[in-house]
């Protein structure tokens, strides 16, 4: 039975007392086994406590507020100061962009119970409207159980990809479909209800699997799906992965060199990762290099696919087959996002900094939501502008994906200037990358 429950998130925000505590790893392992999508926030720890919510009322001041935000460099980043590094905040003031009248649908699995509580804290400690939203879960909303790890990393990728869509597109509704588990066929489910209903103009999506691991008939069914996404005029994220140039093999042994599915699917605009460094405080944009931090097991995703050719909008880049990602989004543990998640386990009201290319994907939603809203229509697909319009993202020219894992390590890729394999085509300066996309776009009058 499909289940839906939308209104506007409330509530009281209670304050901030900052503290720098790591988060134990004990829970939050997951299995990679075959036809099993995972959080691109699970695979081992990904994030750490940042800051608590207490009684007092706090400000709505998007000022400088935990100690990650004062260390040099910058340990972690609010919406303000992410809106300022990647140009939203100029957007905004130059043109009034905010996503009214767009919706963001955000794909996930199992449920988070706090997530509305958690949106609400997140807007009154960081200063933004609450939103319209809406939970759907088409084939039933399977019951929370705190007890099981992976239930726990799914609520975590839920307040992370809702928080930071409404992040940059904080007038845009959002529409959160649940997948009934992670299994592929219940997670193609959650895709299709979104897309055959035209659920909203942008899907993101921050999971995701080895291509050698998803079954092949469930593939072929996701590949024509984007294909009626991109004919509706939906514009389709997913994210790389946090594993570098490798990939969970299919039985969760060890890793592959591999690309993740969704995300190379040539009708999807595949976010991968990079570290960004800029001012904790002002969020004054200084530099960026590939995502590689070994000391935490982590790098962005991105490599070449096994299963779909060079697209035409890579035509001109002599590749071996298509390769992601094709955009790039601050990724890193050393700088990673502020999000109010109550079911860590931890206790409610819990602040988190994020690390991953699950941050990537919804915020380049809500980036897409902005074009949206200027262009008075749908943009559907939009790799082919991208491509085309290189002057308008930040290049990312150092750094690498290779994996260092703590069982092996997995040869990755060199960011170097124009398109590549660890950062595609570098991240956005939205205020002259967002008009541009505007311009374009089929015309699709939704």
């Amino acid at each position: 039975m499909k289940a839906r429950l939308g209104r506007r998130v409330s509530g009281a925000l209670t304050g901030l007392v900052a503290v720098a505590a790591a988060l134990s790893g004990s829970a939050v392992a997951t299995t990679a086994a075959g036809g099993v999508m995972t959080p691109a926030i699970g695979d081992h720890p990904r994030y750490v406590v940042a800051g608590k919510l207490t009684g007092r009322r706090a400000h709505l001041d998007p000022a400088v507020t935990y100690t990650c935000q004062t260390s040099a460099p910058a340990g972690c980043y609010g919406p303000a100061q992410i809106r300022n590094a990647y140009g939203v905040a100029a957007l905004a003031s130059r043109y009034g962009l905010n996503g009214a009248g767009r919706t963001i649908v955000i794909i996930d699995s199992f449920q988070s119970p706090t997530i509305r509580g958690d949106l609400g804290q997140f807007d009154r400690q960081f200063g933004l409207p609450d939103p319209q939203f809406n939970i759907i879960a088409p084939n039933g909303l399977t019951p929370f159980n705190p007890g099981d790890a992976d239930q726990v990393s799914w609520s975590g990728e839920i307040s992370l990809d809702v928080e930071w869509a409404h992040a940059i597109a904080p007038a845009a509704a959002i529409d959160l479909v649940l997948a009934r588990s992670d299994r592929d066929a219940d997670i193609f489910a959650a895709q299709q209800y979104a897309v055959s209903r035209g659920l909203g103009d942008v899907v993101s999506q921050s999971f995701g699997e080895a291509e050698q691991c998803m079954n092949s008939g469930i593939q072929a069914q996701t590949h024509q799906l984007f294909q009626q996404a991109s004919a509706m005029g939906m514009t389709v994220f997913a994210s790389t992965g946090d594993t570098g140039a490798g990939e969970p093999t299919c039985n969760g042994s060890g890793y592959l060199k591999a690309i993740s599915t969704p995300a190379s699917d040539p009708n999807v605009t595949a976010v991968g990762g990079s570290r960004l460094f800029a001012d904790g405080g002002s969020g004054l944009y200084q530099s960026e290099t590939a995502w590689d931090e070994p000391q935490y097991n982590l790098a962005g995703g991105g490599g070449y696919s096994t299963i779909y050719h060079t697209p035409g909008y890579q035509a001109g880049l002599s590749l071996p087959m298509r390769g992601v990602p094709d955009v790039a989004y601050n990724a890193s543990m050393d700088g990673g996002v502020l999000t109010v998640w109550s079911s860590s386990g931890q206790g409610p009201n819990m602040v988190f900094r994020f690390a991953g290319t699950s941050a990537g994907s919804p915020q380049w939603a809500g980036l897409a939501a902005l074009a949206d809203q200027m262009a008075g229509r749908r943009l559907g697909a939009i790799n082919t502008q991208l491509y085309q319009l290189t002057p308008e993202v930040h290049d990312i020219t150092a750094g690498d994906n290779t994996y260092h894992g703590r069982t092996a390590t997995v040869n990755g890729y060199v960011a170097r200037p124009g398109w590549d394999p660890a950062t595609g085509l570098g991240s956005p300066r939205a205020d002259v990358l967002v008009p541009q996309l505007a311009q374009g776009g089929g015309g699709w009058g939704w």
